[in-house]
């Protein structure tokens, strides 16, 4: 069995056409969640009822979080569903045939649908289907490939993720060529039209070029499966320590410096969350952008981050992870202020592409000075509280953000809300963590691998 050629891995190498195969099922989700991010919070805030509930932003916010609520319950717990799951269709795929098709009915109405009940209902309910096949779809690849390949592997599906983005982004002029003369409905209809279509596209390529094939076992090799993970589990657990932090090991000056890491990565993730949630707002309210103009905006940001990932990994072995930190947070905290200080159009860009670019090289720096202030036998629980600090920003910032608005209409001569306020919140945010930052005293050291820090970004990938 462990001689047997995996899908994605051709004479010992990596097989790029079928690895690209299986990463079509990621291309469904990243054009779900662009065209979402980009759409729903405009949908929300242009529906009757909540337009007339005195801190409707607030509303917004709240509903805006409900897929990173779900995500961190739901989708490790499929993901362990999943790896246990056996079927004539193999172990990931059926969670994509039933998911998928949902999905996209789901997807379909939410522009349509104007009782804010039956929506509500609507969005709940996609928000928890796709964090029932997301953590699937991402395992599809590790499970077809070598683990000496999967970093290569895991490029190519982050491309293929990449063209739903750009699809994601683009929907609303590609359905503004074909619809010559639509409205602004007329269009924002007809882009979740389009992103269930290639959601269901990119599941037929999954279910019918891929094909995991059969994994049905007997009764008693199940048995046998579920004692040896319970056995690796008990092994793990104690590998890893479930342990609090004052049992392992850490100095007085680690601990502060891991508390204040978190604190500023907790501000971070605010400001840049809250920016790829409110900006078609803030674009199509205060600069009179269109719609499908914004959404193309703020995905030069994701772009641009992805741009300055090499560059930050350089420049924070060159100089240092903590110098090249806060050199980003220094470079967008003075963007975006200069921006929201003079408002000049032409900033905008700037500040949106540099600032992503930016914030690359906070990213990119982060994640290996937390693990290194635990240590290469910590990988695991230090990566946690990585991302609990950033899942958690995820869930607080557009709820603060959305109060915030509110504020500014109840304090405004007129009651209308000032979105600028969004390019104020967000510099005070790095402000913050540059404060938190400058206290961080360890994470320098290279004790963990590369290969270790790939793996820790690949869970979250």
């Amino acid at each position: 069995m462990e001689d047997k050629q995996l899908f994605c891995e051709k004479n010992g190498k990596l097989n790029y056409g079928h690895t690209m195969l299986v990463g079509f099922g990621f291309m469904a989700v990243q054009i779900a969640w662009i065209i979402y991010n980009a759409y729903v919070p405009l949908i929300l805030k242009e529906n009757s009822t909540i337009a007339n509930l005195a801190w409707s932003s607030t509303a917004v916010g709240i509903i805006m979080v409900i897929d990173n609520v779900f995500g961190v319950i739901f989708q490790p717990l499929f993901g362990r569903i999943s790896d246990r799951t056996h079927t004539r269709f193999g172990k990931r795929t059926p969670y994509l045939m039933v998911g998928i098709p949902l999905c996209a009915l789901l997807f379909l109405f939410i522009p349509r649908i104007e009782m804010l009940g039956i929506l509500m209902i609507d969005v709940i309910v996609f928000n928890f289907i796709m964090s029932i096949w997301r953590s699937p779809v991402v395992a599809m690849m590790p499970d077809a490939t070598p683990s000496a390949l999967r970093g290569e592997g895991n490029a190519v599906i982050n491309i293929m993720g990449g063209i739903g983005v750009v699809l994601g982004t683009v929907a609303g002029k590609i359905v503004g060529f074909i619809i010559p003369g639509a409205t602004e409905a007329q269009i924002r209809h007809n882009v979740f039209l389009l992103g269930s279509v290639v959601m269901i596209i990119c599941l037929l390529v999954v279910v019918f070029l891929v094909r995991e094939g059969d994994n049905r076992i007997t009764k008693a090799e199940s048995l046998a499966i579920e004692a040896e993970y319970k056995k690796e589990k008990s092994k793990k657990d104690k590998k890893e320590g479930k342990v609090s932090m004052k049992e392992m090991g850490l100095s007085k000056g680690e601990k502060a410096s891991l508390i204040f890491m978190l604190i500023a990565l907790f501000f971070n993730s605010n400001a840049t969350d809250s920016i790829q949630t409110y900006f078609t707002t803030f674009a199509k309210y205060e600069l009179d952008f269109t719609e499908s103009n914004a959404s193309l905006i703020i995905t030069l940001f994701a772009a641009a981050t992805v741009v300055g990932a090499i560059p930050a990994g350089k420049l924070g072995q060159k100089y240092g992870r903590k110098k090249t930190i806060m050199f980003g947070w220094i470079g967008v905290l003075s963007l975006f202020t200069l921006y929201a200080l003079t408002k000049w159009f032409w900033l905008l860009y700037v500040a949106i592409i540099v600032g992503g670019i930016l914030i690359a090289f906070v990213t990119i720096n982060t994640l290996p000075l937390v693990l290194e202030i635990g240590g290469p036998e910590r990988v695991g629980t230090f990566t946690g509280y990585y991302y609990t600090a950033t899942f958690s920003a995820s869930i607080v910032g557009p709820v603060v953000v959305g109060s915030m608005f509110d504020l500014t209409a109840k304090f405004s001569a007129d009651g209308q809300i000032n979105y600028w306020s969004l390019f104020i919140f967000c510099p005070i945010c790095f402000a913050l963590a540059l404060l938190c930052m400058s206290r961080v005293k360890h994470g320098e050291t290279n004790t963990v691998s590369a290969e270790q820090i790939k793996e820790a970004r690949e869970q979250d990938d």
